[in-house]
């Protein structure tokens, strides 16, 4: 079995997470705690379970909440092409449930297209990736477009040797500008950097998050 512990730390809210995942055979279990958890005595404040199986399906318990989110995975053959398929559900308390799908196929080892629909909403993406370069030293280009609101998305990920990775993400409709960085480690688990802020409003101080992972074998 293997168990991972990750930590999030967000500066800008002063607010800390932590979760603790086990994997056995091909299910993986996760318990995620807030600093609401234990901010006066053990509660189940700030307390979400999961239950995924890599690829097939994730159910997300919210206990607080009593909101379930149920995620499925399949894969289906279009015109000789294998179309991913991901539907989502979630049940909320409060009436405002989601429902999604989303689908996307690799045209080929260099150019994928995706499409999501949202049932509640009407909203509608369609992405695009294009990957350039090997594995070890790849960058993918990702412009999406929202026909619901005639708005563009733009990301950038850049890889590098090592295990780690840049990625910038612009939302041209909110003027939203993110950067992330990331590094993995086969023995040491990874850490994550990423900061955003709004380009209309340069004087306020960009949003920070840090988290940092730890694998361990048992």
């Amino acid at each position: 079995m293997k168990a991972k512990v990750k930590g999030r730390y967000e500066a800008h809210r002063g607010a800390a997470s932590a979760a603790l995942s086990i994997t056995s055979d091909d299910l993986k279990l996760t318990g995620i705690l807030t600093d609401a958890t234990f901010s006066n005595a053990p509660a189940l404040t700030g307390l979400a379970l999961s239950i995924q199986k890599p690829g097939s399906f994730s159910i997300v318990f919210d206990v607080p909440k009593k909101d379930i989110n149920f995620q499925f995975m399949n894969e289906v053959a279009l015109m000789g092409q294998a179309v991913r398929l991901t539907y989502t559900r979630t049940h909320a308390l409060d009436g405002n449930g989601r429902m999604a799908l989303v689908g996307s196929t690799n045209i080929n080892i260099a150019n994928k297209v995706g499409l999501g629909y949202e049932f509640c909403t009407g909203v509608i993406k369609v992405r695009y990736a294009y990957t350039h370069g090997d594995l070890e030293k790849k960058i993918v280009v990702e412009p999406c477009l929202d026909l619901s609101k005639n708005a563009w998305e733009f990301a950038v990920t850049r890889w590098f040797e090592g295990r780690g990775s840049l990625m910038a993400v612009y939302h041209a409709g909110s003027k939203d500008l993110g950067i992330e960085w990331r590094k993995k480690s086969k023995v040491n688990g990874s850490f994550k950097v990423s900061a955003s802020f709004n380009m209309e409003k340069q004087h306020e101080f960009p949003k920070l998050t840090v988290e940092s992972s730890w694998n361990y074998y048992i």
